[in-house]
């Protein structure tokens, strides 16, 4: 059924969804899955991992197809939107097909984002459990990682009040960990600003070691970023042992480990492998598993669940996060990489009104009513903004991949708007699609679905940018001019003295490079729309993810915690204290 999403609110379509969703024994039969295999939530479940990949082995994998975009307004431009449509799409054709997205985080669905989970026709369900902790492999991630912080400062305490001969007799040596280098702080799943920076430790020798700290949001965990390229139980333990928490007064490495907690940490964490089966609002399956950063990690759903979902469908969809110069990126040179795994297509989302801002449009925000300048045909403005997108096609390409442009329609694109951008796209050797998922769900992405399906039948010829032998600066080069547009890469006296001692350390050799910066722009620079041309990428720092196995070049600044704004989604969420229904949710 399609619903009218011009006046009815998300979490309205879920509800009026979710009367006809498939419960778990439905799913067994409509996947084919043994009882063993599904791990009841209420009205949701989760898929024994360990159990599928086992039994469907030999099974042949199906297409791979990876959505991503163009440089988004602050607004987004709807790639998740995009990748369930394109499901209901395939199955509007009779295709077995599903996918894989991340799990939202509640600093977001409680703050500007939503839920993050699509919208309008093209949206997951249930809405409610999706947004408010699913099956809680967040806050298993949070316990596990506070639990850390927990042991790093008892251990602190303790050795500041014992001599060694007394830790000696508790089964303790002394680590000798520098209170000024702690690599990791505490977590939370809200954007709360008033957290980034906290002291603790104020009372006594019993109450903790008084040091600096703070919070970040708990989806930039190196466990989560662990979680996503994982590939089993046995990867992820030996990944969270090897966390480095601190460094010891020597400048040695103090990890998880070392504080004896990596096995308790993992206890938290043994359910989190198994992905969250959910529904599309026309119930086809879709895998939610994982939700890394996009701007400091791999920014996608896990290889766990792409694995299972090569396994089960025949047309397995994975979105990744940002635009291609950040998130295909990632996907194309670390996620397969690391899973061995080889697309087929890489859809391109983009829409008219961001390709207009690009071309030199008035900027946008969430809350405010769009500029005129969006919602009239600007046929010179657009034309200005659509080099962006020839960028991100010609860097999709460079993989091997012939990619597909879904032109995520809206109510106020014009005729001659979509004309101008299929001519273009075409003239760049890529497919392009009208979509309307949004509007009409699987109905209105069968043009999307047919061009995925003509791509997938074409030959790939996959190729990575750079080989894994290639040392970090050259790589960060590699990635800075063939994939941003950057005439070249600037260091820091300090980052390039990190950059040159992880070089020469055989054990950082096959550490995958994880780019950091705006996904505003292509440059560092978030203000530079279009395609930037004389300039430099600055990088300031490199941080090390030991446990991830990253090596993540910071170009610009990032926090880990965003902050809560003026007009948070959580003002307008309530309950129906009749019937327990959430409401307010987008």
């Amino acid at each position: 059924m399609v619903y009218d999403a011009t006046r009815m609110r998300d979490f309205e379509i879920s509800e009026a969804a979710e009367k006809g969703m498939p419960l778990p024994e439905d799913w067994m039969e409509k996947l084919d899955l043994g009882k063993d295999e599904l791990i009841p939530y209420g009205r949701i479940c989760k898929l024994d991992f360990m159990r599928i990949i086992d039994r469907l082995g030999d099974r042949p994998e199906g297409n791979y197809i990876n959505v991503t975009a163009i440089t988004p307004t602050p607004l987004g431009e709807g790639k998740t939107t995009t990748s369930i449509g394109l499901v209901e799409g395939l199955s509007k054709r009779g295709i077995n097909a599903g996918a894989a997205i991340r799990q939202p985080s509640g600093g977001p669905t409680m703050n500007i984002k939503g839920s993050a989970a699509g919208g309008g026709n093209a949206l997951v369900i249930p809405m409610t459990e999706i947004s408010l902790g699913l099956t809680g492999d967040i806050n298993d991630i949070m316990n596990a990682h506070n639990l850390a912080m927990v042991a790093l400062n008892a251990r602190m305490q303790h050795e500041r009040n014992y001599g060694d001969a007394e830790l000696a007799k508790r089964g303790l040596r002394r680590l000798d960990i520098d209170p000024t280098n702690v690599e990791i702080k505490w977590v939370i799943d809200f954007c709360a600003q008033g957290l980034r920076k906290i002291i603790m430790g104020t009372g006594g020798r019993q109450d903790g070691y008084m040091m600096e700290s703070g919070f970040n949001i708990a989806v930039s965990s190196e466990l989560m970023a662990i979680l996503a390229v994982a590939t089993d139980l046995k990867d992820l333990r030996e990944r969270v042992g090897k966390i480095v928490v601190a460094y010891d007064k020597k400048g040695s490495p103090v990890t998880t480990s070392d504080l004896e907690v990596a096995g308790a940490m993992c206890a938290y964490m043994r359910n989190t492998i198994n992905p969250t089966l959910v529904s599309t609002a026309e119930y086809q399956p879709v895998l939610m598993h994982a939700g890394p950063f996009a701007n400091i990690a791999i920014g996608q759903s896990s290889i766990i669940a792409d694995r299972l979902g090569l396994k089960m469908f025949d047309y397995h969809v994975t979105e990744s996060g940002f635009a291609a110069d950040i998130g295909f990126e990632k996907f194309w040179n670390v996620k397969c990489r690391t899973g061995g795994l080889t697309p087929n297509v890489s859809v391109i989302t983009t829409t008219i009104r961001a390709l207009k801002m690009h071309g030199g449009g008035p900027s946008v925000a969430p809350g405010r009513p769009l500029p005129v300048e969006y919602t009239r045909e600007n046929l010179k403005l657009l034309e200005k903004g659509i080099p962006n997108l020839l960028h991100h096609i010609a860097v999709v390409k460079k993989s091997g991949i012939k990619p597909v442009v879904c032109i995520n329609a809206f109510y106020t694109d014009t005729r001659d708007e979509i004309e101008m951008v299929r001519r273009y796209a075409t003239q760049a050797g890529a497919r392009c699609a009208l979509s309307e998922h949004w509007l009409k769900g699987g109905e209105g992405a069968l043009e999307l679905a047919d061009a995925v399906i003509d791509a997938c039948n074409e030959r790939v010829d996959f190729k990575f940018l750079y080989p894994l032998e290639m040392p970090l600066r050259q790589r960060v080069e590699v990635i800075a001019r063939e994939v941003y547009g950057a005439d070249g890469v600037s260091w820091t006296p300090e980052a390039e003295a990190k950059a040159r001692r992880f070089e020469a350390d055989p054990a950082f050799a096959d550490f995958a490079t994880m780019m950091v910066k705006t996904h505003l722009s292509l440059s560092h620079d978030p203000t530079l729309k279009g395609v930037p041309g004389g300039w430099t990428l600055p990088v300031r720092d490199v941080l090390i993810f030991a446990g991830a196995r990253f090596l993540c070049p910071v170009a610009g600044a990032i926090s880990l915690m965003p902050g809560t704004s003026s007009d948070p989604a959580y003002r307008r969420i309530d309950v129906d204290v009749n019937t327990g229904k959430v409401l307010g949710l987008f």
